[in-house]
């Protein structure tokens, strides 16, 4: 007794190729947009997990207003503040951005920081988060105090930084310093 056509089950491709190749092309992708250098002077993920010790260390170069490269290649972006765009591909640099560049520049002129950490030690780029000290005074918020960036206060780290933070970038506005002397001033748009 026949009950029509048999059906062979169709059996489904396998997705794993398909899987592993987009998994490389993100990684890839991410790896590109990390932080707007063309150089490749980026962490590696060897790197990342060794974890940078707290204190003092050299610096290699200011990349831009809110980032450094130490001696050892590692990558620090300043916690808690975000200064305009120098260095991102595809985009010209915005105001106060040379000048924001120029400040860090200038106050790491010693060739040395001292870095501290907070609950957070790594952004989602492979970059430390810091601060950023030279003698007894914090990069971080003295980039906001000159009005060179806004404070970014929705992350996770200490309440009393935010605090000082968040004082620093108030003084700025009030006196109209830097991004804070714009017609309409950058809006916060970096995610560390």
């Amino acid at each position: 007794m026949s009950h029509g056509p048999r059906f062979e089950p169709r059996r489904r491709p396998r997705k794993t190729s398909l899987g592993v190749a987009a998994l490389v092309v993100i990684l890839l992708t991410a790896r590109a947009c990390s932080d707007g250098n063309t150089e490749h002077e980026t962490n590696t993920p060897a790197s990342v997990t060794e974890s940078l010790p707290a204190g003092e260390h050299g610096i290699r170069r200011v990349v831009d207003g809110d980032t450094l490269l130490l001696q050892d290649g590692s990558r620090v972006r300043l916690l808690g503040v975000d200064t305009p765009e120098t260095v991102k591909p595809d985009t010209p640099p915005e105001p106060w951005g040379a000048e924001a560049s120029e400040f860090t520049h200038e106050f790491l002129a010693g060739g040395t920081v001292r870095l501290e950490f907070d609950r957070e030690r790594v952004d989602s780029y492979g970059r430390y988060l810091a601060y950023a000290w030279v003698g007894d005074l914090l990069l971080n918020e003295e980039l906001l105090r000159a009005g060179l960036g806004r404070p970014l206060l929705q992350f996770n780290y200490s309440n009393s930084m935010k605090t000082r933070f968040r004082k620093a970038a108030d003084e700025a506005r009030r006196e109209e310093r830097g991004i804070w002397s714009l017609e309409r001033p950058p809006t916060n748009r970096k995610a560390a």
